[in-house]
């Protein structure tokens, strides 16, 4: 195997160069940390450097974390796939569709059938995000009372129309903070205590939540943007809070370690235990899109040339077609990034985990999109992580 040096080089470039504040990098295989990274600074202004330890958002990789507790659910009985989401959510009831995606919110007709749990594992309920539609409808979501309790925020989704028909077509959305709201009216608990007792307890992932206590918040790391001059300005979110928000956001919510999030892939890649079993980790790991949907764009890009999304994670289907595109990963390789360039990959056919931490926040438009689908090579803000992923298969395969 060639050496992984020069990974730290070339992403220690992009911070030299002021795209970066810093980054958390981590690559394990066959059992084995083989290179764990902590580059530039977790808070420039206060000198404060990243450390092996520190605390991001994680942003959408919330989902498949969401994802797991929701089949070891599935696993005791309490929800199924095919189940109508009304059986715990009756704001869902009589739900409207518009007729024209960008058009008026009062041109509407009749939902055909329920949103299904499977179809918010899959983002096929018809919810959407702010961001990732246009017109009316994409106002309408981003005034969603975020800040205020779940019920709450939840009735007023419930009051929007769909996008498309439940099961149509994929629509990234809102769908995995509804089915946190699921998982919290079940166990009668609060999803915190949810993700905890099913997850987070179970894996050691001692530093993952919807908040990060007072005695570790110094090792949080600050979100930075890009201003107009492509200098890094760091006003752009608080402090993480020291107690559980009164909506703790499912899809998008949580902070974590590089550490911590490796445990939890290992968790997939191995099959499941103690948390899932092995047949919900294939649940999870395999793609349910129809070929029609994957010719639909994916947040304005061609996400699914040789991917699929299965329940809460996208999966490599086409190698060949996927890498150009992507970057390296074999058959199987499944993966879900995060908004403020978290990302991270397991490729089961090299027994693999990359892990690529980082704080910057994209404005709500064409770089989200670039971001979240994890199309980073077209993104200035992430030059470092395609040359990351590329590097390490390099010496991998040396």
């Amino acid at each position: 195997m060639r050496s992984l040096d020069g990974n730290e080089a070339l992403i220690r470039e992009a911070v030299e160069a002021g795209l970066l504040a810093g980054a958390v990098t981590l690559v394990w295989q066959n059992g084995e940390v083989l290179q764990h990274n902590a580059i530039g600074w977790r808070d420039v202004e206060a000198w404060l450097p990243m450390q092996h330890d520190t605390i991001f958002r994680i942003a959408s990789m919330s989902k498949p974390i969401t994802t797991a507790a929701a089949l070891s659910l599935l696993e005791e009985g309490a929800l199924a796939l095919g189940d109508p989401v009304t059986r715990w959510l009756p704001e869902f009831a009589d739900m409207r569709v518009l007729d024209d995606p960008e058009g008026p919110l009062d041109r509407t007709s009749p939902a055909q059938r329920v949103i299904t749990v499977e179809d918010l594992l899959t983002h096929r309920s018809g919810l959407a995000y702010g961001f990732s539609v246009t017109g009316p409808i994409a106002r309408a979501y981003l005034r969603l009372p975020v800040r205020r309790d779940a019920d709450t925020w939840l009735a007023e989704l419930a009051g929007l129309p769909l996008l498309h028909q439940p099961g149509e077509r994929l629509t990234y959305s809102h769908a995995t903070d509804v089915l946190g709201i699921i998982l919290s009216r079940i166990s009668e608990k609060p999803l915190h205590q949810v993700l905890s007792e099913r997850i987070f307890e179970p894996l050691g992932m001692a530093d993952t939540g919807f908040f990060v206590a007072a005695d570790a918040r110094a090792r949080a790391a600050t979100m930075y943007t890009l201003d107009e001059d492509n200098r890094l300005r760091h006003d752009v979110m608080g402090p993480p809070r020291a107690s559980p928000p009164a909506f703790c956001q499912a899809g998008g919510g949580l902070w974590s370690t590089a550490e911590d999030y490796l445990r939890f892939v290992q968790t997939l890649l191995r099959g499941g235990s103690p948390v899932l079993s092995a047949e919900s980790v294939r649940l999870m790991r395999t793609d349910r899109l129809t070929a029609e949907q994957k010719r639909i764009p994916f947040l304005g890009a061609p996400h699914w040339l040789g991917r699929g999304f299965g329940l809460g994670l996208s999966v490599v289907t086409d190698p060949a077609k996927s890498t150009p595109l992507f970057g390296p990963g074999g058959l199987g390789t499944f993966s879900w990034p995060g908004a403020y360039g978290t990302w991270w990959q397991a490729d089961p056919t090299r027994d693999l985990i990359l892990i690529y931490l980082v704080q910057n926040h994209p404005t709500l438009s064409a770089d989200a999109a670039v971001a979240v689908s994890g199309n980073a090579s077209q993104a200035k803000l992430w030059t470092a992580l395609p040359r990351f992923v590329r590097r390490t298969y390099a010496a991998i395969q040396g």
